[in-house]
């Protein structure tokens, strides 16, 4: 596996608010954490504030790592998409030389997911309403998930268009399934794909079959959260947090924390990645920001967390005496297998 990645949240502003904190000295810390500790050579920044994506892109290139610059669009619709990317992509095309200078790439990550998190492709005014509708599996599921795909397509040639004329590194999109991308105009394919216990089955026969094809494959995210039966619900297990105006506050049910089932999941989709032949992965994710860890297991936010370092609750951590978290069995479980990959 040529790149060896991890996700890493820059921030997101859904209603005028920062929740996640951005010290551009703890930004700068965990990166050079995730190059030297995980020996990662790529990671994805992602989040909706263009600012906090600079910042942490110049960080990235600075140290070396390859910088896959994928802004985060959420309940825009496209017209709104497409400007958004353009300021992006205009961004993007200014870190470039900071990466050519360490003979690394900066590619850009044209949306993610966007039927899902966006208006106009599914029915819905929301992504609860927009995921419930795929679950609970209506019996015209199939033409409106061709429909979505259709759209997600038109949208995808126009992006790409708006993109490229400002940006002139590698261009992909983070997809998902559903979505049924014609990777045409693309340079890599990328999907997020997380397994759950309904696929697990089919799971390495899918990413073989991506594997064969003309362009190298991405797996822009995959990783489960840190409770018993995470790995089964796959891309659902965060969905386990009760919320009060817009934030966590306390698990819906009783839960067991198993830090081990994330690590090993996260070894068995590397093991899977390596025997196929995919071009670069990025687990899911560094730290989430907001949801700590605690003793008290209703309020252990962590158990839905995707990091692979759990936030602690007001107090920094002994691995790293001056950063307010502390690495899981997750983290370790990355560190071994990248550093062995290396080798």
């Amino acid at each position: 596996m040529r790149a060896k990645g991890i996700g890493y949240d820059t921030g997101f502003s859904f209603d005028g608010v920062h929740r996640r904190p951005f010290d551009h000295h703890v930004v700068r810390r965990e990166l050079e954490i995730i190059r030297d500790d995980l020996h990662c050579t790529a990671v994805r920044l992602f989040g909706n504030d263009l600012d906090r994506l600079d910042f942490a892109a110049r960080y990235a290139a600075d140290l070396g790592l390859e910088v896959w610059y994928s802004p985060f669009t959420y309940q825009l619709d496209p017209d709104e998409m497409l400007a958004f990317l353009a300021d992006a992509a205009e961004r993007a095309e200014r870190i470039r030389p900071y990466e050519l200078a360490h003979t690394r790439e900066v590619v850009f990550v044209t949306g993610a997911e966007v039927s899902l998190f966006n208006r106009g492709f599914l029915p819905g005014d929301s992504l609860d309403e927009r995921t419930a509708l795929l679950f609970s599996r209506p019996p015209n599921l199939r033409e409106l998930v061709l429909a979505a795909s259709t759209r997600v397509n038109e949208f995808l040639a126009k992006a790409v268009g708006v993109v490229r004329e400002r940006f002139g590194g590698p261009v992909t999109y983070a997809s998902v399934p559903l979505e049924r991308v014609d990777w045409t105009p693309f340079d890599i394919v990328s999907v997020d794909a997380h397994r759950s216990k309904a696929v697990e089955h089919v799971y390495q026969d899918g990413i073989r079959a991506l594997v064969d094809q003309p362009k190298p494959v991405a797996i822009t995210e995959f990783g489960c959260t840190t409770h018993r039966g995470a790995a089964g619900d796959g891309a659902r297990s965060g969905a386990i947090v009760e919320y009060a105006d817009g934030v966590p506050v306390r698990l819906d049910g009783d839960y067991v924390r198993d830090e081990q089932e994330q690590a090993t999941y996260l070894r068995e989709l590397l093991d899977v990645y390596v025997a196929e032949g995919v071009d670069a992965a990025f687990a899911c994710t560094f730290v989430c920001y907001g949801l700590p860890h605690r003793d008290d297991p209703r309020l252990d936010l962590d158990m839905a967390s995707w990091g692979v370092v759990k936030e602690l609750d007001g107090r920094t951590g002994d691995t790293y005496p001056d950063l307010p978290w502390e690495p899981k069995a997750a983290f370790r479980m990355l560190a071994e297998y990248y550093g062995a990959l290396a080798t």
